[in-house]
């Protein structure tokens, strides 16, 4: 975290109690000095993302068959040094009940911040939590907490060690005292001691520190770092776990077989990216290999190729699947979120597994948000000519899930692919939406006007490489607005999927101010927010579009309301 992001916070957690293992992420990000009085005029406000009524917000986790979401929350005012854990849970990762906040500063350990942290069911069923604390010097270290009451199933109540800090930086092991936060979930070796891994820095050398413990409380720190790579700057919120070779089930953070691979995904504080490897863990030397290949920085491999931030995955107990959570920053200025009142929201879940190729994570949002779904539209299989716009009527634009698949022909007339293009996010903004192809751009145009003077656009585009076709994906916000302050960045990412033998496939969320796209099954994820002027609410429509020069076919395409969801929380 920079120094600028010392004044706010994102929580983020997921706790598991039948498999032995309670996961809590939080990170931090700037906090801007919200209003505490809402608009009254919120056409941005999400129907069915998680956010809280004002100021800001961040958080998820399963205990006991109840999903659990904590965020930084300030009940005081708009200032950083009131900022509690705000408290919210879910039977069904969809609605929401609020709780008492659970967490706040109170001793040296943690004087100047409560900030991220994990935690882990020991012997007897007892979570136990390590988090990030700011102490009276402004170090960064690590502290205990423990859960008052185990009866309770809400967890409303933490106890702190007296013992705190467990973890600090020191002359002796020349940890960076301003970047030393965010433990992962722990872990236990084959010795039988938990692990447990720190993000840091040394200069531009991001590391995932390692300490190892016997009982919880005495921690040392390995000879080694888990990973280190240069020129990646801070490792922020490191997540460590594995992953299944086949299927799409989760396991057990501690596992360790010929039958898994590993994932180290860590938040780059520079770019503000999620980037992860997979890999192999050697349990034995306590380090992690990825695969030959894999890429360690900002080019490589993300989550999310648009705005997602500081993500944490939790394996769910409930239906034996890994689940990934995400914050979704703002894109508006800071005067528009003071006019707003609040700032941040939630991705929505999504289940993640290995994909058969075993070189990246697949991911979809998960199950249970479609039971928001209403007034289902469905389009009989279409031609869709070159130039030609449809709209998709009968949903409410403003608040859509849209599922459509193409089928391409006429490969022959494809674009050949420079070989200078290695950054889809630069091919995306010079191509663009409106910049016409061969085989593209086609796709959806979420939150447009009526004239498309404003309109979001997610599309693919064909090219001829060397040796098969590429895929681009774009999500362009270059006319997402009229309102010139906002950020409008155009994102991009190369899909890995072959159009010569299967449809391509694309997702869409549309909630107000979010455009979450899903290309080619959940192969590559981009994520939007825009703030429309025009196409607000009733005013805004949605179309699929086709401008290249080539005809394809909507193989199908399916449309849904969504309802809005029970999202309340602590004011």
């Amino acid at each position: 975290m920079a120094v600028s992001c010392i004044v706010g916070l994102f929580l983020f957690i997921a706790l598991l109690a039948s498999h032995g293992i309670v996961e809590l992420e939080a990170s931090h990000h700037v906090y801007r000095n919200l209003q505490t009085v809402q608009s009254t005029n919120q056409p941005y406000r999400t129907g069915y993302h998680f956010q809280p009524p004002k100021n800001w917000i961040n958080g998820l986790m399963v205990y006991k068959g109840l999903y659990h979401l904590f965020y930084q929350y300030n009940p005081q005012g708009a200032v950083w040094g009131h900022i509690v854990w705000a408290h919210s849970t879910s039977k069904d990762l969809v609605n929401w009940t609020p709780h008492e906040p659970a967490i706040f500063p109170s001793q040296p350990g943690d004087i100047n911040g409560c900030w991220s942290g994990s935690a882990t069911i020991l012997p007897g069923g007892k979570p136990a939590m390590l988090y990030t604390g700011i102490d009276p010097k402004h170090r960064q270290v690590q502290n205990l907490a423990l859960p008052k009451n185990l009866s309770d199933p809400f967890l409303r109540e933490w106890v702190k060690s007296p013992k705190n800090p467990l973890m600090q930086p020191t002359a002796q092991n020349q940890i960076n005292a301003s970047s030393f936060r965010d433990p992962t979930t722990a872990w236990l070796g084959p010795d039988k001691k938990w692990r447990v891994l720190i993000g840091s820095k040394i200069n531009r050398q991001g590391l995932a520190i390692l300490f190892k413990s016997k009982d919880f409380v005495n921690w040392v720190q390995a000879p080694t770092p888990l990973r280190s790579a240069q020129g990646t700057g801070m490792w922020e919120c490191p997540d460590f776990y594995p992953v299944p070779l086949r299927g799409r089930n989760g396991v057990d953070t501690s596992l360790n077989a010929p039958s898994v691979k590993h994932v180290l995904k860590v938040s780059l504080d520079d770019t503000k990216h999620d980037v992860y490897t997979i890999g192999r863990y050697d349990s034995t030397r306590d380090v992690y290999i990825p695969d030959k290949g894999s890429v360690e920085n900002d080019s490589g491999l993300r989550y999310d190729y648009g705005k997602y931030y500081a993500s944490k995955t939790f394996l769910d107990s409930i239906k034996n699947r890994r689940v990934l959570c995400g914050w979704l920053n703002e894109s508006s200025s800071v005067a528009d979120d003071i006019k707003k009142g609040w700032a941040g929201v939630h991705a929505i879940p999504r289940q993640i597994w290995l994909d058969k190729s075993g070189k990246q994570l697949i991911q979809w949002p998960v199950v249970e948000i479609e039971k928001l779904r209403a007034n289902h539209v469905s389009l009989p299989s279409k031609l869709l000519k070159g130039g030609s716009v449809v709209e998709v009527s009968g949903v409410t634009a403003s608040q859509a899930d849209v599922d459509i698949s193409f089928e391409i022909t006429g490969f022959e007339k494809a674009e050949v692919l420079n070989p200078s293009w290695t950054n889809p996010q630069v091919v995306c903004r010079q191509k663009g939406a409106s910049g016409k192809g061969s085989l593209g751009p086609f796709g959806l145009l979420a939150l447009a006007s009526k004239g498309l003077s404003e309109n979001t656009a997610v599309f693919f585009r064909i090219f001829k490489g060397q040796s098969r076709y590429v895929v681009l994906m774009c999500s362009d916000q270059s006319r997402s607005s009229l309102n010139q302050n906002n950020d409008k960045t155009t994102y991009g990412a190369f899909l890995d999927v072959d159009p010569l033998h299967q449809s391509l496939r694309l997702r869409t969320l549309i909630d107000h101010s979010i455009v979450e796209s899903f290309g080619g099954g959940g192969k590559a994820c981009i994520s939007a927010r825009v703030y429309p002027t025009v196409a607000i609410n009733e005013a805004a429509h949605l179309y699929v579009f086709n401008n290249g020069s080539e005809a394809l076919k909507i193989a199908e395409l399916n449309a849904w309301s969504m309802n809005k969801a029970n999202i309340t929380s602590s004011s």
